[in-house]
């Protein structure tokens, strides 16, 4: 095995693309949580935000097109569930999987005629003498605009949740519905909006695949991203700042284990493909021996809201 062909500079830099569509996934789905709700359905979402994305920007020619038709597509499947899930007071876990299924299913319908059609990605952004720069320049200067607006997206979810009032009353409602609804909020309208935003965020999740990774259209691309995402949230303890940390572990994870496949590593490729999977069902696991109920969850999270009067 030939480690110095693994470059740092290179490894890192993948390790924040790799991130980023399970970042702006991840990060979404916190705040649906933060709501009280858990919607299951983020891989449906996902698969969803990348075939529309990528249909639009193929047929417009643009990839920002793209990335718009997606976050609206992931917003109008979540409010799909949030429908049945808020108005019809059907199971959350139970429509969240039946979402993924639908996602998996339209997706694949309606992407059959875009397989193997090459689509124009976003370029990395050049600031000159800064994107030179060794090392610094590549690593944090050299991306394109989506990994910036995904670090944005996390700062502005930290500071809308800590320091505004509307970010107060979704936590209070994600917390006890019954006492925000006693004190005037609306409830099933809060959660509502932060299941459009979660899944407006995981269609942008998806997109930035079928535009940006690939980019192209395969069918079930997405491969597992969406419920990676939840388990981000979980291991975050349902905090931005942990998100991040969450999303670019598992990033990096999975960019060693390719880089180590190119380097020889005797090791079964099965088993290092595995691999970022197991790190996060072995994290999942550890995070089960915590004490206390259900660590720092949202106190209502998944529990049905029946307005009274």
């Amino acid at each position: 095995m030939d480690l110095s062909s693994i470059s740092p500079t290179l490894l890192i830099a993948s390790l924040m693309v790799a991130a980023t569509p399970i970042l702006l996934a991840a990060i979404g789905e916190m705040v649906v949580e933060k709501s009280g709700v858990l919607n299951l359905g983020v891989e449906g979402m996902m698969i969803m935000g990348a075939v529309t994305g990528f249909i639009a920007a193929i047929e417009t020619g643009s990839p920002w097109a793209g990335f718009l038709a997606a976050a609206a597509g992931g917003a109008v499947v979540a409010l799909l569930f949030g429908f049945l899930t808020q108005v019809l007071l059907s199971n959350q876990v139970a429509t969240g999987l039946a979402l993924t299924l639908f996602g998996l299913g339209v997706s694949s319908l309606i992407g059959q005629g875009y397989v193997g059609i090459k689509a124009n990605g976003l370029r990395r952004i050049d600031l000159g003498w800064l994107t030179d720069l060794p090392f610094v320049g590549r690593v944090i200067f050299g991306h394109d605009p989506m990994v910036y607006l995904s670090l944005l997206l996390v700062a502005l979810v930290w500071g809308f949740l800590k320091y505004t009032r509307a970010g107060l009353i979704l936590r209070a409602v994600g917390e006890s519905h019954d006492a925000a609804h006693a004190l005037g909020y609306h409830v099933r309208r809060v959660r509502l909006m932060a299941i459009a935003f979660g899944g407006a965020c995981a269609g942008l999740g998806g997109a930035y695949l079928s535009l940006v990774r690939v980019p192209q259209w395969t069918d079930g691309m997405t491969a597992g991203a969406g419920w990676i995402a939840l388990a981000i949230v979980v291991f975050a303890s349902w905090r931005a700042g942990r998100v991040l940390v969450g999303a670019y572990l598992f990033g990096g994870i999975t960019v060693l284990q390719l880089n180590l496949q190119t380097a020889g590593a005797k090791v079964s490729v099965e088993l290092l493909s595995a691999a970022p999977y197991l790190v996060t069902i072995l994290v999942l696991v550890l995070i089960s021996f915590r004490a206390g109920r259900g660590g720092d969850a949202p106190a209502d999270l998944a529990r049905p809201f029946h307005a009274s009067g």
